[in-house]
């Protein structure tokens, strides 16, 4: 018999195992090269009340994660989940583990009836059809992101 799948929010004491997944996630995207942060840095992340990483496992072993943190979304005057990132690892997929990460975090949500509001990229067509399966409402919108090294150039010339 297969053991059930099992989600709990990581805390402080799960921060190797979340670096370790992040790291996963960031590889498999080719964007490894980003990833910065450390194990130590979670243990601190996990301890904050606006950080929401939930851990799926089967025996005690990690399958995957997803994570997001509340922001505020200056439209509604309201708070919302920004998911962050949705990772099973590839021996788990298929599984439903995507699907009962993401209702564990929509619970997470419930009470408040906050918004959960995330990312995909436009080549990532696997990903858009489940997020629809779930419901979720794509759009067509553009991540624009604008590093130190980018801007303070312009500001010393100013």
């Amino acid at each position: 018999m297969t053991q059930a799948i099992t989600i709990r929010r990581a805390g402080p004491a799960d921060a190797a195992t979340v670096h370790t997944l992040v790291t996963e996630i960031a590889t498999h995207e080719g964007d490894a090269e980003h990833v910065t942060v450390t194990a130590a840095r979670w243990a601190e992340l996990l301890d904050r009340d606006d950080v929401t990483v939930l851990l799926a496992e089967r025996s005690g072993e990690p399958l995957g994660y997803v994570s997001a943190h509340r922001r505020l979304h200056l439209w509604s005057g309201r708070d919302i989940l920004a998911l962050d990132d949705l990772w099973v690892r590839a021996a788990a997929r298929n599984a439903g583990v995507g699907r009962t990460l993401m209702l564990a975090l929509a619970r997470t949500a419930a009470d408040e009836g906050l918004v959960i509001r995330w990312e995909v990229k436009p080549q990532n067509e696997a990903a858009q059809r489940f997020y629809r399966r779930l419901g979720a409402r794509l759009r067509t919108k553009m991540v624009v992101g604008w590093p130190a090294d980018s801007y303070r150039p312009l500001l010393a010339e100013s």
